[in-house]
């Protein structure tokens, strides 16, 4: 018999699944489009032989809701220290602080609030920025729509592998563990996923691979502040966040919605960053803001952020990412690079 055509929402999930969950604890809930439902789970007080038919079981109970075309249910389990502090405050209805990843000591999310602003080439060049300054770094792109850290670290086609714990193994690329969905599907299709398949992809390259040790883990996020966007600040231990913007009132605009995101979900803003601020004629040297000027430094100085510094608008940016050899990596004596160097000092002390 057909299912009845309905509006589900995640109430009628939590109501439904919530017998089934023994020592689970729903961590997180989307319902996106007509009845695709993803649910993150939190196994942690789960017996491990137990999870798969645990989580086979809810995803089951949710498939068979009216309303619901398709469900993904993924799990996350990560131990905690227990203190008196936390003891006490056991039954309290506040959600808990997401779970820390083994062996990563901070997290440093790259943030923009459009794309196009040059986000995924500033988060390769402070990463490796970082590197040079002596920190073990970790890249994550989790851009799922729009991939690019394979084309810009030059590692296309190359395929991450897996240990005997069945964790993701991340490649190895310019002294960095990077991890990117480009790097597990073929880059030339289109990525068509709803909203929950997106959310237990990122869960899964975030929790579920051998990122340690490491003293920080970039993560390249996707563009906006939508509902994956959001998952990922809940359920992501963030140590602190950088806005990239270029100029223009219009990137502007999105990126102060960026901030308010950050400083609702209590992420530190650790300052923003203009992109594409001036460009030097190469023959003549004479500089253009070819954007407007001094746009990111305002908005910094408006809701009291840091702002970081400037990148310029310059081919030799532009032609050492399509060539995968990044301009940190492969011309560091450049005023380019200095500029990416000198931001990367900066977060380096606000980290610590």
């Amino acid at each position: 018999m057909p299912k009845t055509a309905l509006t589900i929402t995640k109430d009628h999930v939590i109501v439904a699944i919530t017998p089934l969950l023994g020592g689970a604890r729903i961590a997180n809930i989307v319902v996106e489009g007509e009845g695709a439902v993803g649910c993150i789970l939190n196994v942690n007080a789960v017996e491990k032989g137990d999870r798969e038919a645990l989580a086979a079981t809810i995803e089951k109970a949710i498939s068979n809701m009216d309303g619901v075309t398709s469900a993904n249910v993924v799990m996350t389990a990560e131990r905690t220290a227990s203190t008196p502090e936390t003891s006490k405050k056991g039954n309290s209805s506040a959600p808990p602080k997401p779970a820390p990843l083994a062996g990563v000591k901070q997290i440093l999310a790259i943030s923009s609030g459009k794309g196009g602003v040059g986000k995924s080439t500033t988060a390769v060049n402070i990463a490796l920025a970082l590197r040079a300054q002596g920190m073990d770094v970790g890249l994550l792109d989790l851009d799922i729509f729009g991939p690019s850290l394979p084309t810009l670290l030059g590692i296309e086609g190359q395929r991450p592998s897996q240990n005997d714990s069945k964790q993701i193994v991340p490649i190895l690329a310019h002294g960095m563990k990077v991890l990117s969905i480009g790097l597990m599907v073929d880059n030339n299709q289109p990525i068509v996923w709803r909203g929950p398949r997106v959310m237990g992809a990122t869960q899964q390259m975030l929790r579920d691979t051998a990122w340690g040790p490491l003293d920080v883990l970039v993560i390249d996020m996707p563009p906006g502040t939508g509902d994956v966007q959001l998952s990922m600040v809940q359920n992501a231990p963030i140590t602190g966040a950088v806005i990239i913007s270029t100029p223009q009132d219009l990137a502007l605009i999105d990126a102060r919605k960026g901030i308010a995101m950050f400083e609702q979900m209590e992420v530190p803003v650790l300052g923003v960053v203009e992109n594409m601020s001036t460009f030097a004629c190469p023959h003549c040297g004479e500089e253009s803001h070819i954007f407007g000027h001094g746009g990111a430094a305002e908005t910094a100085g408006n809701i009291g952020a840091s702002f970081l510094g400037e990148i310029p608008l310059h081919m030799d940016i532009r032609r050492l990412a399509d060539a995968g050899t990044p301009i940190v990596s492969e011309d560091s004596s450049s005023l380019a690079a200095k500029a990416y160097s000198a931001i990367a000092e900066k977060i380096a002390k606000k980290l610590s």
